[in-house]
């Protein structure tokens, strides 16, 4: 065998490898007498291996589907774990479990700002990093300005900012009537479903030229690709549905030894475990020097946690209730919500001129990071009313500083949010045109 092809067989064979400890003791009911350290070891290798699998999968399908669509469903698979959890909690509030409506909402809002906060701003600093050290990014800018070197983006991903925008701007009505019902399931699962037959109808792009073992499945015929492709999204589903939540309890279990709060690692150490197939899926394409996949992928994911998972969790209480309900929070997490909604509505600010650079990665690095240190300060130092109260103040003046930071870039960027309103409206009509042709006589 050439050691053109021996190489990706090789690649393939130890993504594979990498799953089998997991999937074997899982099949066989071996995991469960696994120590917690064991669990999250087998499981983590296991993680890492599915997210491979899934991103060649990805990669191969974009011969013959639209790259968006290939990438949605990639991110649909990647945060499966993190709609298993929730409508987990969901399902319990509906037998009667008061306070599982709070951690349902407080793992969704958790996972959502960790995919910004740690996920695009770490992309995009990964990625400049990778231009430094390789030089071979085509994606990354340099600028003679601090912290001005920046990411830029295909412009293709206007349609995503504009339906992730949309999204956003109803999110923050959501806590006012406190609590997700069905009309919050009509709008927000309706702006996905319109998502998906934007880009379904597509134009499959000419792909970008492949190495490894996307290069190598793409060069088979149809059905032996087409079979791969299936075959690599419905295993790395399976073992990411299986192995990513023993991981995140796992974790939650070590973070409870240290003394760390359950209530504070379902909201951020749970979603961060779950994430972790995205942020793997990502950080590989860019090292692959595609940027802008990597970002769609991560825009594609907040899209779809952002309606989706929001939109079924009222379907999920109201199958557990028996008859038609309203999921309730609390004024704390009616707080989370406002402010994940303005960090979505901040980073899209970022986004709008297809840039990201050093600075504002940084920024909503730091941001993120130290709301989530100052609450878990107030959790450790204070008695539980106390700190629920300071909390809530937190997040309000956070909430508050998104916004006024969104609105001043905003500000600037008129043209840009045209632009973007431009290529969305041209990429809708060409789908619904393509809708309306009909074959000549």
């Amino acid at each position: 065998m050439s050691s053109r092809l021996r190489s990706p067989l090789i690649a393939l064979f130890g993504g594979l490898a990498l799953t089998l400890p997991w999937i074997v003791s899982w099949a066989t009911g071996r995991a469960a007498a696994f120590s917690t350290i064991g669990t999250v070891a087998v499981s983590g290798v296991a993680v890492l291996g599915a997210s491979f699998l899934l991103a060649w999968g990805a990669e191969t399908a974009e011969k013959d589907v639209p790259r968006a669509f290939a990438i949605a469903v990639l991110a649909v698979l990647a945060v499966a774990p993190e709609y298993a959890v929730d409508a987990l909690y969901a399902w319990q509030a509906g037998q009667g479990d008061v306070q599982a409506a709070n951690l349902a909402v407080a793992n969704m809002t958790g996972a959502n700002r960790i995919l910004i906060g740690i996920g695009w701003s770490g992309i995009a600093l990964f990625s400049i990093y990778q231009a430094y050290t390789r030089g071979d990014d085509p994606n990354v800018v340099t600028t003679d300005r601090a912290f001005g070197d920046y990411v830029s983006l295909d412009r293709d991903i206007a349609l995503e900012i504009a339906f992730l925008f949309a999204a956003t701007v109803y999110a923050f009505t959501v806590p006012l009537g406190g609590g997700i019902g069905g009309i919050d399931t009509l709008v927000l699962v309706g702006l996905y479903a319109a998502y998906i037959l934007v880009v379904i109808r597509g134009d499959v792009e000419e792909i970008e030229d492949q190495v490894g073992v996307p290069a190598y499945l793409q060069s088979k015929p149809f059905p032996v690709r087409a079979t791969a492709v299936l075959g690599l999204f419905g295993y790395s589903g399976l073992l990411i549905f299986t192995a990513v939540e023993p991981f995140a309890h796992g974790l939650e279990g070590l973070g409870l030894q240290y003394g760390i709060p359950e209530f504070f690692m379902i909201q951020w150490i749970a979603p961060l475990a779950s994430e972790s197939p995205e942020l793997i899926v990502t950080a590989y394409l860019v090292n692959k020097a595609r940027a802008t996949a990597a970002f769609n992928a991560l825009i594609s994911s907040k899209l779809n946690q952002w309606t989706l998972l929001i939109g079924t969790l009222a379907v999920v209480y109201s199958i557990s209730l028996g008859q038609y309900g309203v999921l309730m929070f609390d004024g704390k997490q009616a707080a989370e919500i406002w402010i994940t909604a303005a960090q979505s509505f901040f980073a899209l600010a970022i986004l709008i001129n297809f840039r990201i650079s050093v600075g504002e990665a940084l920024v909503l690095l730091v941001l993120f990071l130290s709301q989530v240190l100052i609450e878990f300060y107030f959790i450790r130092t204070m008695t539980e009313a106390a700190a629920e109260a300071n909390s809530i103040l937190l997040l309000q003046a956070y909430t508050v500083l998104y916004i006024v930071l969104t609105v001043g870039l905003l500000a600037t960027r008129r043209d840009e949010i045209r632009d973007v309103a431009s290529l969305t409206g041209t990429t809708i009509r060409d789908a619904v045109g393509r809708d309306a042709e009909q074959p000549a006589d």
